[in-house]
């Protein structure tokens, strides 16, 4: 199974290549190195807290780097849409590629591998597509929406067919900068599920979605308070 990862170098995106890499090879990382902007201010407190936090206890007081992750090449692009990028693709000629945390997509990277490229989505798109979707979720107070899914790529944004869903665990007291930690754990293990399968049978098992859901953009940082609150409030009365 020839496998590439294609994401960013953000530590716990570092931390998930290098947990894929301790089960299966990888051939190549492609890593995006010109991040989404808002055109609004989006910085929280709770940001700063959650790497702190991810630092000192999650990684035990250093951040793990993507280019130590797996042993692996490691080509930087500023998007993926690169047509360099998608030239290593092509040489490649993978059987899956794996995509997480990076930007749209468009139709000639995912063309470089139609029937193996497979989406990280933080959040449940039959009702939270698009970004920020797990704060979304806590905004409305919908906890149980707080679901991280890997699904098939396709032209438009987190529409490809379910390969799996699985709910994100929320302990008593938990604080919303654990979420990210939390998350990344789920993704590992949806990440390694579906590629155990691929190794048996050649393939993803997967169900289209049958709801379409709303298209979010970055939450605004004047409404990130509330998340932070409600999250603790739910938590609380976690037993």
């Amino acid at each position: 199974m020839r496998l590439a990862i294609l994401t960013t170098q953000t530590p716990h995106h570092a931390y998930f290549v290098r947990e894929i890499a301790q089960e299966f090879p990888i051939e190549l990382i492609l890593n995006e190195i010109a991040p989404l902007t808002a055109p609004f201010e989006v910085a929280h407190p709770f940001e700063t807290e959650r790497d702190i936090y991810e630092q000192k206890i999650w990684f035990s007081g250093g951040n793990p780097s993507l280019s130590e992750a797996s042993g692996s090449e490691m080509r930087p692009f500023a998007s993926m849409n690169d047509p360099d990028a998608v030239e290593c693709l092509k040489t490649l000629s993978p059987d899956v590629v794996v995509v997480f945390g990076t930007g749209l997509l468009r139709p000639t990277v995912i063309a470089t591998c139609p029937d193996g490229m497979i989406n990280l989505h933080g959040g449940d798109p039959e009702g939270y597509r698009g970004l920020d979707t797990h704060l979304w979720a806590i905004y409305h107070g919908a906890f149980e929406d707080l679901i991280t899914t890997l699904h098939h790529v396709d032209p438009a944004l987190d529409n490809g067919d379910v390969i799996e869903k699985m709910n994100i665990p929320v302990s008593p007291g938990m604080k919303l900068h654990e979420l990210r930690r939390a998350n990344t754990e789920v993704c590992v293990e949806l990440t390694k599920n579906a590629l155990r399968i691929y190794q048996e049978t050649g393939k993803f098992a997967s169900a289209p979605q049958t709801e379409k859901g709303r298209m979010y953009s970055f939450m605004p940082e004047v409404l990130k308070d509330l998340c932070v609150r409600r999250f603790e409030f739910h938590t609380s009365r976690i037993s």
